[in-house]
């Protein structure tokens, strides 16, 4: 299994990372680009509203400028698929967000984001049995895989350590600065809190997420009472 030597961001220099997830077009994903995201997600999951097929996805990931990455979202599809998929579309990473287990999160050559959902501290025991290139923390809901605009208690999220951290779970422009303060981790995930309609961005939303997650430095005081 790898090793990891990763500190969560503590400079005030450092700037959280901004990934819109649930892209379903070219103009949202070169909106989101243009708006200062460093990676997108297109969903390859049929029970989602954002599902899009390789096809659609590998036309999104050809209309990004450089430098943004393109990130793949699969729940529980067989390693040969995501293999075929990846390279077709032409994919930066892959995340994982179903019941995959450590040793099917290796799929080498692409990064692996393992999604976990929290419900308590227990969703966050034994995280250095991931061999995977960063862990995303999403909101536990009965039934479902994420997506569903739900939070958690963020300060669960801040006992993760040893490899780069991606929080997610009901951010929206409103309490995404405060997430950051909370959490300081390496990247921030957003799809739902972001949009006008499932599947469909809203420009000014995406803008505002950006802007707020950006804006914010990890070492900035915390308020009182944290948004939930």
């Amino acid at each position: 299994m790898q090793e990891f030597a990763f500190a969560r961001p503590s400079d005030r220099s450092l700037m959280v990372r901004v990934k819109i997830c649930g892209i379903t077009n070219i103009e949202d994903a070169r909106q989101a680009a243009v708006s200062g995201a460093d990676a997108i997600g297109v969903v390859f999951f049929a029970q989602s509203p954002r599902c899009v097929t390789p096809e659609q996805a590998r036309r999104i990931v050809l209309a990004l400028p450089p430098l943004v990455a393109a990130v793949g979202l699969f729940v529980n599809e067989a390693p040969e698929s995501i293999r075929e998929i990846a390279s077709f579309c032409g994919l930066t990473a892959l995340q994982l967000h179903g019941d995959e287990q450590p040793q099917e999160c290796q799929l080498p050559p692409w990064r692996v984001i393992k999604a976990l959902r929290v419900r308590d501290s227990s969703s966050l025991a034994g995280l250095d049995a991931w061999p995977v290139s960063a862990l995303l923390l999403d909101a536990w809901a009965e039934g479902s895989y994420g997506g569903t605009g739900k939070t958690f208690d963020w300060s669960l999220a801040t006992t993760a350590s040893g490899r780069p951290i991606i929080l997610a779970g009901g951010l929206t422009p409103e309490n995404v600065a405060e997430a950051v303060r909370v959490v300081r981790p390496w990247a921030v995930d957003v799809s739902s809190g972001v949009e006008a309609a499932p599947g469909r961005k809203d420009p000014a939303k995406v803008a505002a997420f950006i802007r707020a997650a950006k804006g914010c430095h990890p070492m900035d005081p915390v308020s009182n009472e944290t948004r939930r």
